[in-house]
Protein backbone atom coordinates (compact mmCIF):
# COMPACT_ATOMS: atom_id res chain seq x y z
CA UNK A 1 0.00 0.00 0.00
CA UNK A 2 0.85 3.46 -0.55
CA UNK A 3 1.32 6.21 1.86
CA UNK A 4 2.17 9.79 1.79
CA UNK A 5 4.28 11.41 4.43
CA UNK A 6 3.87 15.00 5.03
CA UNK A 7 6.54 16.65 6.36
CA UNK A 8 5.47 19.78 8.36
CA UNK A 9 8.42 22.40 9.49
CA UNK A 10 8.88 26.07 11.10
CA UNK A 11 10.26 27.66 7.85
CA UNK A 12 11.52 30.82 10.50
CA UNK A 13 13.64 28.24 12.44
CA UNK A 14 15.00 26.84 9.50
CA UNK A 15 15.70 29.94 7.93
CA UNK A 16 17.80 31.56 11.13
CA UNK A 17 20.09 27.96 10.90
CA UNK A 18 23.69 28.34 10.59
CA UNK A 19 25.04 26.90 7.33
CA UNK A 20 26.44 23.76 8.30
CA UNK A 21 23.38 23.11 10.30
CA UNK A 22 21.42 23.33 7.38
CA UNK A 23 24.26 20.86 5.19
CA UNK A 24 23.94 18.93 8.10
CA UNK A 25 19.84 18.47 7.85
CA UNK A 26 20.53 18.30 4.09
CA UNK A 27 22.93 15.40 4.44
CA UNK A 28 20.71 13.34 6.79
CA UNK A 29 17.71 13.64 3.74
CA UNK A 30 20.18 12.80 0.89
CA UNK A 31 21.17 9.85 3.26
CA UNK A 32 17.43 9.16 4.17
CA UNK A 33 16.03 8.95 1.00
CA UNK A 34 19.24 6.84 -0.11
CA UNK A 35 18.04 3.94 1.83
CA UNK A 36 14.49 3.92 1.21
CA UNK A 37 15.17 3.73 -2.11
CA UNK A 38 18.02 0.45 -1.58
CA UNK A 39 14.78 -0.64 0.32
CA UNK A 40 12.41 -0.57 -2.16
CA UNK A 41 9.86 1.80 -0.08
CA UNK A 42 10.66 4.96 -2.19
CA UNK A 43 7.76 6.12 -5.08
CA UNK A 44 8.64 10.15 -4.71
CA UNK A 45 9.48 12.86 -2.76
CA UNK A 46 10.44 16.39 -2.88
CA UNK A 47 10.81 19.37 -1.25
CA UNK A 48 8.46 22.50 -1.24
CA UNK A 49 9.33 26.44 -1.92
CA UNK A 50 8.46 28.38 1.33
CA UNK A 51 5.15 29.37 1.89
CA UNK A 52 5.33 32.90 0.47
CA UNK A 53 5.05 31.27 -2.70
CA UNK A 54 2.14 29.56 -2.47
CA UNK A 55 -1.44 30.65 -4.04
CA UNK A 56 -4.55 29.32 -2.46
CA UNK A 57 -7.73 28.85 -4.92
CA UNK A 58 -11.29 28.86 -3.42
CA UNK A 59 -13.90 28.77 -5.96
CA UNK A 60 -17.38 30.12 -4.33
CA UNK A 61 -20.33 30.71 -6.09
CA UNK A 62 -18.62 29.51 -9.53
CA UNK A 63 -15.95 32.04 -9.21
CA UNK A 64 -11.93 31.41 -8.88
CA UNK A 65 -11.00 33.41 -5.42
CA UNK A 66 -6.92 33.14 -5.05
CA UNK A 67 -4.63 34.67 -2.11
CA UNK A 68 -0.86 34.74 -1.40
CA UNK A 69 0.79 31.84 1.06
CA UNK A 70 -1.53 29.52 2.44
CA UNK A 71 -4.69 29.29 3.72
CA UNK A 72 -3.98 29.23 7.46
CA UNK A 73 -1.56 30.68 10.26
CA UNK A 74 -0.23 27.99 11.75
CA UNK A 75 3.45 26.94 13.62
CA UNK A 76 4.66 24.08 11.25
CA UNK A 77 4.46 24.79 7.04
CA UNK A 78 4.47 21.71 4.51
CA UNK A 79 7.73 21.62 3.85
CA UNK A 80 7.49 18.45 1.54
CA UNK A 81 6.77 14.86 1.26
CA UNK A 82 7.55 11.48 0.29
CA UNK A 83 5.53 8.55 -0.68
CA UNK A 84 6.33 5.83 0.25
CA UNK A 85 5.33 1.49 -0.50
CA UNK A 86 4.91 -0.36 3.03
CA UNK A 87 3.09 -3.46 3.81
CA UNK A 88 0.78 -1.50 6.59
CA UNK A 89 0.46 1.45 8.76
CA UNK A 90 2.97 0.20 10.94
CA UNK A 91 5.89 0.11 8.60
CA UNK A 92 4.96 3.78 6.93
CA UNK A 93 4.73 4.90 10.35
CA UNK A 94 8.30 3.74 11.04
CA UNK A 95 9.77 4.57 7.78
CA UNK A 96 8.17 8.59 8.53
CA UNK A 97 10.07 8.15 12.05
CA UNK A 98 13.34 7.92 10.12
CA UNK A 99 12.17 11.36 8.10
CA UNK A 100 15.13 13.99 9.29
CA UNK A 101 12.32 16.70 9.60
CA UNK A 102 10.47 14.24 12.36
CA UNK A 103 13.35 15.34 15.11
CA UNK A 104 12.00 19.32 14.63
CA UNK A 105 8.79 18.51 12.83
CA UNK A 106 6.07 16.48 12.58
CA UNK A 107 5.15 14.12 9.85
CA UNK A 108 1.94 13.28 8.86
CA UNK A 109 1.42 9.89 7.26
CA UNK A 110 -1.93 9.46 5.32
CA UNK A 111 -2.73 6.25 3.10
CA UNK A 112 -3.49 7.28 -0.45
CA UNK A 113 -6.97 6.30 -1.67
CA UNK A 114 -6.72 4.10 -4.45
CA UNK A 115 -9.13 5.25 -7.26
CA UNK A 116 -10.63 3.43 -9.51
CA UNK A 117 -9.74 4.03 -13.71
CA UNK A 118 -13.83 4.60 -14.58
CA UNK A 119 -16.99 5.50 -12.75
CA UNK A 120 -18.19 2.28 -13.32
CA UNK A 121 -15.55 0.41 -11.87
CA UNK A 122 -16.15 3.11 -8.77
CA UNK A 123 -19.83 1.93 -9.08
CA UNK A 124 -18.88 -1.79 -8.72
CA UNK A 125 -16.48 -1.46 -5.55
CA UNK A 126 -19.47 0.56 -4.03
CA UNK A 127 -21.79 -2.02 -4.88
CA UNK A 128 -19.29 -4.71 -3.66
CA UNK A 129 -18.50 -2.71 -0.73
CA UNK A 130 -15.42 -2.03 -1.58
CA UNK A 131 -15.41 1.72 -1.86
Amino acid sequence: MRYICLIYENEAQFANMSQSEKEAIYRDYYNFQDGIKKSGHYVAGNPLEPTHTATTVRVRHGKAQTTDGPFAETREQLGGYYIVDAKDLDEAVAIAGRIPGARFGSIEVRPIMVVPATLDDWRQQVAAGRA
